[in-house]
């Protein structure tokens, strides 16, 4: 009986030395797979850094950056309609209505109507053309742009 329990007892010491062998050649190939996909990710962001003067070029036309030329109330006329052609060539379509009620973006579009119409610098073909522009894009919001109009043509008066 103790030469039987002694071959069940190195008979668990190998079946444990086997499960450690084991796991450490999953962990190996773990391990392999970590550094192999860190880089293949390395080579991605290579490859996408030697494309940033693209991307920063359309960071140049982003609706926030061109609402701020829009709300800089120093940008001259041919500074306002460069902004306001901008948004129409990149941003013009607005997305669509939720039902009757217009998309949160569109709140983006009716300050840039109410910020046109009180710019020191701007006139009534700047108005007008952005005005058209930006209905020939978006038929379903005419009510609401000729609204934002309205406001900030009456808000000269005030």
């Amino acid at each position: 009986m103790l030469v039987l329990h002694g071959n069940k007892s190195s008979m668990e010491i190998t079946l444990l030395i086997k499960s450690f062998l084991g796991l450490v050649v999953i962990l190996a190939i773990l391990i392999f797979f970590l550094f192999y996909l860190s880089k293949k990710r390395k080579i991605v962001q290579i490859k996408s850094t030697q494309s940033v003067p693209s991307q920063t070029d359309k960071e140049d036309y982003s609706l926030s950056t061109l609402l701020k030329v829009i709300k800089d109330r120093t940008s001259t006329t041919k500074e306002l309609k460069d902004a306001l052609d901008t948004v129409i060539k990149y941003h013009g379509t607005i997305h669509p209505k939720l039902g009757l009620r217009p998309h949160p973006d569109f709140d983006t579009y009716g300050e840039i109507l109410l910020r046109i119409c009180r710019h020191p610098n701007t006139n009534k073909n700047i108005i007008l053309d952005f005005d058209k522009a930006l209905e020939a894009k978006n038929e379903e919001y005419k009510r609401e742009i000729n609204d934002f109009l309205t406001k900030g043509l009456n808000s000269l008066g005030a």
